[in-house]
């Protein structure tokens, strides 16, 4: 059970159909996806439509009879797998849905709990999500897997960067909690600090704050025409990712709340310089050797550490060294990938070791 339409499902589906597995899919979210059959299911985004959809989720799991569910995001596409009456059941927390959701209501942190109870295995791509998963009293084991980067395919560029220009990019989507407004704001302090400084940001990932970023891009003078400095790139697709990556010097990830972040494991593995925001996941992956962390929302603080980077190029550009070491020893999704292959068969008692 997950979202059809979301890259992250699509790798899952496509690295488990790899190894073997015949994917069925049950999504209210449909889209085009080779390796898996589709079965959509009350298609939309209200949050009754979850529970109103059960009955049918029901069906399709009785006629699929499949021999494990996982569902992907516990308080919607968990929820179908806690309730559809076959298990083993696995679920899988994507970061909000744990870390904001059962925060909101009583009632949705008792929802919370039930449906990880119910799991018979569950994982997630951070320590501090596992460790909020165990804070429900559940019994099932809990495994920090993490969607992991294409190593092979996220490298760095053949040749070195272009010092030329000092380009930044960001990967996320263009949503509240990602906080691209305080980056635009960074990126203008930025700029008046260092007026010559041949400046570029590229904003990837798209999303519904578009019109307001751009307002906001132009107030601050970096939409001027013939000296544009942020460019709305908006969705990609993986080779256009690769690109815009190994172009830049230094990504950009600074979310108000995230677990461990695909975008910026892709960035390691790109060779990137990063700053993030002091997030416990974060600090996992980015030590002083790799980037900087900054205070989430703070501009001025990631204004400070951009221009401390765009001063030191030596540094940055070993910054970026350093990551690829750190992506290929820990963020392989070919190595997590096969771990929860062998999750999925020791949980169906096939495991030969």
């Amino acid at each position: 059970m997950g979202d059809a339409d979301s890259v992250h499902l699509q790798r899952w589906v496509r690295e488990m159909h790899a190894r073997g597995a015949e994917c069925h899919v049950l999504t209210r979210r449909p889209a085009p996806l080779d390796a898996a059959t589709l079965h959509v299911v009350r298609p939309g985004d209200d949050a009754p439509g979850w529970l109103l959809a059960l009955p049918q989720v029901r069906r399709v799991a009785r006629a699929v009879d499949p021999d494990l569910v996982h569902g992907h995001y516990v308080t919607s596409n968990g929820l179908w797998g806690a309730a559809c009456g076959v298990r083993p059941c696995v679920v899988t927390a994507w970061g909000s849905d744990l870390l904001v959701s059962p925060r909101e209501s009583r009632l949705k942190h008792a929802l919370t709990g039930w449906i990880l109870r119910r799991a018979d295995l569950l994982t997630g791509d951070s320590a501090d999500l596992i460790d909020t998963m165990r804070g429900f009293g559940v019994s099932a084991p809990c495994h920090e897997v993490t969607w992991g980067a294409d190593t092979e395919r996220f490298v760095p560029p053949a040749q070195p960067r272009d010092r030329r220009v000092f380009t930044l990019a960001s990967l996320r989507q263009w949503l509240p909690n990602y906080h691209v407004d305080v980056i635009l704001q960074a990126v203008a302090r930025l700029r008046r600090r260092e007026p010559a400084a041949p400046l570029r940001l590229r904003l990837l990932g798209g999303g519904a704050l578009e019109p307001l970023l751009r307002d906001q891009a132009a107030a601050l003078g970096l939409l001027e025409p013939g000296a544009e400095v942020a460019e709305f790139v908006g969705r990609v697709d993986d080779p256009q990712l690769v690109a815009a990556l190994q172009a830049a010097d230094v990504s950009i990830s600074v979310p108000a709340s995230d677990a461990t972040s695909v975008a910026l494991l892709e960035s390691l593995a790109c060779g990137c310089a990063v700053v993030v925001s002091d997030l416990p996941a974060n600090r996992a992956w980015v030590d002083d050797a790799g980037g900087l962390r900054v205070p989430a929302g703070d501009a001025v603080a990631l204004a400070d550490a951009l221009h401390a980077l765009w001063l030191d190029r030596d540094r940055t550009a070993a910054m970026g060294a350093h990551n690829r070491g750190i992506a290929l020893a820990r963020a392989s999704r070919r190595v997590q990938m096969d771990r929860m292959w062998r999750l999925y068969l020791r949980l169906l008692g096939r495991d030969d070791g």
